[in-house]
């Protein structure tokens, strides 16, 4: 298992992380986790306000070899034989409390506030209590990073700018990241979204990918496989089929990405996202299967796939390029993407422009363009 840190946080957390759905009985939940921890997950996502789901967790954690860190969800609360999302304080509180007893945990590692998808929501978590009562139990030790969980790029990234947060949980797949920022999520969802020919990823998707990585937001990753709807070329958007681990790679080829949480029923559907840590980079790759889909395009678009390698002069095009995106959306370079690039054992200057690098991307990128300005950028 490699193992990323998440952001500014300084967490390190395994890039395979677990989501809570498979946590429906005590004997499921024992066995995801035995799995889990052979496999070197150290991280789970617990969304689900379920009390079941919450006892066979908090059980199955004791005695366990090692420590697992959990990234427990404030504003959720159980209604109706449902979990819903809440913005109530006197809910919130009482939820909280009850997720800290049944985990048997004195705190959380991340207390994730819960689906925050349009700006007047944000407004509210702001206002009316939601993120004091966050910060406080962050002051008192109860949670130890302050996270919040969205599908919007837009209301993401001002939650990310606000400096407020530590980590975000977001929905990054080659399909959501097509389109454009929305309030309402059923959009994502919905075939007729992708009828039409779609090019390139959406600038808002992009530059929140680029803002958290560049803040030491940390990314945490759900709904990899949209659902499962990628996995399956009936119901796949694209047309085809992608494998769990060509899903995977994408999402942690995404800049500020630390952890990708799949949701998992079964410790053998969790087997499948763990066999990406000994997939071959052929199995993992997902630029050809992208270079295919019928309907989508990423047409002169980077992206960090490294069917550009081997550069005749050594340089790592792909990192080349994604400190160059990073560094295009300031008006200074920042000092850490400086840094980073000065770091590497050949920069951008050192392009020869021989053109092999074009001939072999998927995606048309104009790759020698891009390196004269890297250069232009950062200076020799």
């Amino acid at each position: 298992m490699i193992y990323r840190t998440l952001g500014r946080t300084g967490l390190l957390v395994s890039e395979i992380g677990l989501g809570c759905e498979g946590f429906q009985t005590p004997e499921g939940t024992e066995e995801i986790l035995a799995a889990a921890e052979k496999g070197g997950v150290n991280y789970i996502d617990l969304y689900a306000s379920d009390p079941k789901m919450r006892s066979n967790l908090g059980a199955a954690l004791q005695n366990r070899s090692k420590p697992f860190l959990i990234q427990g969800h404030l504003c959720t609360v159980w209604k109706d034989n449902q979990y819903k999302r809440t913005r109530k304080m006197e809910e919130v509180k009482a939820s909280f409390e009850d997720l800290l007893t049944r985990l048997h945990r004195d705190y959380v590692d991340v207390g994730m506030i819960h689906y925050v998808d349009s700006f007047e929501d944000w407004e509210t978590v702001l206002k009316d209590g939601v993120m004091d009562y966050a910060k406080e139990q962050k002051a008192s030790g109860r949670i130890r990073f302050i996270g919040l969980s969205s599908h919007n790029p837009t209301v993401a990234k001002k939650a990310a700018e606000s400096g407020l947060i530590d980590v975000l949980m977001f929905s990054v797949n080659p399909c959501y990241d097509l389109l454009p920022a929305n309030e309402d999520l059923e959009p994502l969802f919905q075939k007729e979204s992708y009828d039409k020919a779609l090019v390139n990823m959406d600038p808002d998707r992009q530059s929140l990918y680029e803002t958290c990585n560049r803040l030491g937001v940390g990314i945490t990753v759900m709904k990899p496989f949209a659902g499962g709807d990628l996995l399956d070329e009936t119901r796949s958007p694209a047309k085809k089929a992608l494998t769990v681990s060509q899903c995977i790679h994408y999402a942690l080829t995404r800049p500020g990405v630390a952890s990708v949480l799949p949701g998992v029923h079964s410790a053998a559907e969790l087997s499948e996202s763990l066999a990406y840590e000994t997939a071959t980079d052929e199995e993992k790759d997902y630029a050809l299967a992208f270079a295919s889909f019928p309907k989508i395009s990423w047409k002169g678009h980077c992206m960090y796939c490294g069917h550009c390698a081997p550069c005749a002069k050594g340089i790592d095009i792909a990192t080349v390029t994604k400190f160059y995106h990073l560094a295009l959306t300031q008006k200074e370079v920042p000092e850490t993407v400086r840094e980073h690039y000065a770091a590497l054992s050949h920069t951008a200057s050192e392009c020869i422009s021989c053109g092999q690098c074009e001939s072999r991307c998927p995606f048309s990128v104009p790759i020698m363009e891009n390196m004269k300005k890297a250069s232009a950028l950062f200076g020799k």
